[in-house]
């Protein structure tokens, strides 16, 4: 389970990258924030059921995170 959490870095880690070269610096910030955050609980060895519940965790964070932004913040038809 541990080895999953570093493939979760390894990926926020690209999309990090990614934001920065289109120039969204705050979200490759978050990106990079995240991507800390998987490599350094990867290398914790904790039990899988741990590592369960951080996951069920990050999720119901990003959940409330994302409905709210969309909620709240986004501006309604800004892709037209």
């Amino acid at each position: 389970m541990d080895r999953m959490y570093r493939v979760l870095g390894f990926w926020t880690g690209v999309m990090a990258v990614m934001f920065y070269l289109g120039d969204m610096k705050e979200t490759a910030l978050l990106f990079l924030a995240q991507t800390g955050f998987f490599v350094l609980v990867s290398y914790l060895k904790l039990s899988e059921r741990m590592y369960m519940y951080i996951f069920g965790v990050y999720l119901t964070i990003f959940f409330a995170g994302f409905t709210y932004y969309t909620t709240f913040m986004l501006t309604p038809g800004f892709g037209e």
